[in-house]
C-alpha cells in the first residue's frame, strides 16, 4: 500500500470522511488513490473520476478568466472597477475597523481590478468576524456551499454597495468577497454569463470536461454527497446529488460554485505550470501566470490575514507560500483550501500539482487533519 493510500484510509477508517481523492503529478507521473465511497452509506465506491463540490479552489479559476481579459485590453489592473460595476463608485469605508457601520467616512481612491485579483478591495472577512462591519457583510456574503441561497448578481452587489468598507482599497487583504465580486466583473465586461465565460476561456480549451456550476443528470451516478461534522463525532447530510448543483444556480458564485474532478482541476494547474499553455491553447501569458502565483502582500497584510493565511501570501485566487513554516510550504508553492474540503496546489519549482478531494466539509478556517496529513505526505514530491 503506497503512503498516499495508507493516509487517506487512516481518515476513512477512523470516520472523518466516507472518501476521497487525492493525487499527486509531477510531470508525466501521476499517483491518483481513491479510496472509501461516495457516500456514508457505501452505495457506491469512490472513483477517480468522481466529482465534488471543489468550492474555494474555484478561486483560482476565477481570477484565470478575469486574467484573459485583461490581457485582451478590456479591463485593464489599474482601472476602478466601477467603469463595469457602477454600484460600487462610490463606497464607504468605517472609521476605525472596530466603528459602527453608520461611523463612516469616503473611500480615498477607487477600487480597482488589481484590488479585486489581490483580495485587497476593502470587503472580505479579517480574521475578528465580530467587528460591525464584518457582521453585516454576513447578511450580503452567503455560504459558497449552498449556492441556491444566493439572489441575482445585481442584487447581490446592490446589497454589498450597501455595506462600508472595513478597510480603504489596497490596505488590507481580506477574504472571500473579492472572488464573488470578480465573477460578476467578468460576467458585466464581457457580456457573457459567467459559466459560458468560463467554460470558453478555461474549460474547454483545458478539456475541462466535468467543471461547471451544475452537475446534470447523466453525471449525477459520479456525483459525491455532501456531509459536514455534526459535532458528536458523526457526519451529517449537508447536500445531495440532486440537490444544491443539480440546476444553474442565479448567481454562478467566481469564489467558490464549482463542482469538478480531480484530472479537471489538473489540467488547470499543469497549465498554469507550462506558463499559460495546454493543448496548443494559449489561455494565459507567462507574464500573467507570474503574477498570479506571486505573492502581492507585505507582512502586516499576511499578519493581517494569518488566520486563513496561516503566514503565507497571497497571489490572485489563491495563497502563495512565503516561508517554509511546515514540511508542506515550498516558497513559490501556490494554491488554496475549499470549504468542502478540498484543497490543490503547485509547485512551480519542481513541477508538483497535489490535489485533495473529500466530501466532508471544513468548521472553521483551520485546515482539517486529512488536509495536513496529505500535504505532509506527499511534501517530500514537492521538494
Amino acid at each position: 500500500m503506497s503512503a498516499l493510500r495508507e493516509t487517506l484510509q487512516r481518515h476513512v477508517d477512523d470516520g472523518a470522511v466516507p472518501g476521497a481523492v487525492g493525487l499527486v503529478a509531477r510531470g508525466d507521473e501521476v499517483e491518483a488513490v481513491s479510496v472509501g465511497s461516495r457516500d456514508a452509506d457505501g452505495t457506491a465506491p469512490m472513483t477517480r473520476d468522481s466529482l465534488f463540490r471543489i468550492a474555494s479552489i474555484t478561486k483560482p479559476v476565477t481570477a484565470a478568466a478575469l486574467l484573459t481579459l485583461v490581457e485582451e485590453g478590456t479591463v485593464g489592473l489599474d482601472a476602478p472597477v466601477a467603469e463595469w460595476l457602477p454600484e460600487l463608485a462610490e463606497p464607504m469605508v468605517v472609521r476605525t475597523p472596530s466603528a459602527p457601520v453608520d461611523d463612516v467616512v469616503p473611500a480615498a481612491r477607487p477600487i480597482t481590478v488589481e484590488d479585486l485579483l489581490s483580495s485587497r478591495p476593502g470587503w472580505g472577512f479579517p480574521s475578528d468576524f465580530a467587528l460591525p462591519a464584518v457582521q453585516a457583510l454576513f447578511g450580503v456574503q452567503k455560504d459558497g456551499r449552498a449556492p441556491q441561497a444566493y439572489p441575482e448578481p445585481d442584487v447581490w452587489l446592490a446589497d454589498l454597495a450597501r455595506v462600508p468598507l472595513l478597510h480603504q482599497p489596497g490596505e488590507a487583504w481580506l477574504y472571500g468577497t473579492a472572488s464573488d465580486v470578480q465573477g460578476v466583473l467578468i460576467a458585466r465586461a464581457s457580456g457573457r454569463t459567467l459559466p459560458a465565460f468560463l467554460a470558453e476561456r478555461i474549460f474547454e480549451p483545458l478539456g475541462m470536461r466535468d467543471t461547471a456550476f451544475e452537475v446534470p443528470k447523466e453525471k449525477r451516478d459520479r456525483f459525491t454527497t455532501a456531509y459536514r461534522p455534526d459535532g458528536a463525532g458523526g457526519l451529517e447530510l449537508a447536500d445531495a446529488p440532486d440537490g444544491e448543483w443539480s440546476g444553474l444556480p442565479r448567481f454562478p458564485s467566481g469564489g467558490g460554485g464549482l463542482a469538478s474532478t480531480a484530472d479537471d482541476w489538473l489540467a488547470f494547474a499543469r497549465m498554469l505550470l507550462n506558463g499559460g499553455e495546454a493543448n496548443g491553447h494559449r489561455v494565459l501569458s507567462p507574464t500573467s501566470v507570474s503574477r498570479m502565483t506571486a505573492n502581492h502582500l507585505s507582512a502586516a497584510q499576511r499578519e493581517g490575514g494569518a488566520l486563513f493565511l496561516e503566514g503565507q501570501g497571497w497571489g490572485y485566487g489563491g495563497s502563495v507560500d512565503v516561508d517554509p513554516l511546515a514540511p508542506w510550504n515550498v516558497p513559490g508553492r501556490y494554491g488554496w483550501v475549499g470549504g468542502t474540503g478540498t484543497t490543490a496546489h503547485v509547485v512551480p519549482r519542481t513541477g508538483t500539482v497535489t490535489i485533495l478531494l473529500t466530501q466532508t466539509a471544513m468548521t472553521d478556517p483551520t485546515p482539517t487533519p486529512l488536509m495536513r496529513d496529505f500535504w505532509r505526505c506527499t511534501a517530500g514530491q514537492a521538494e
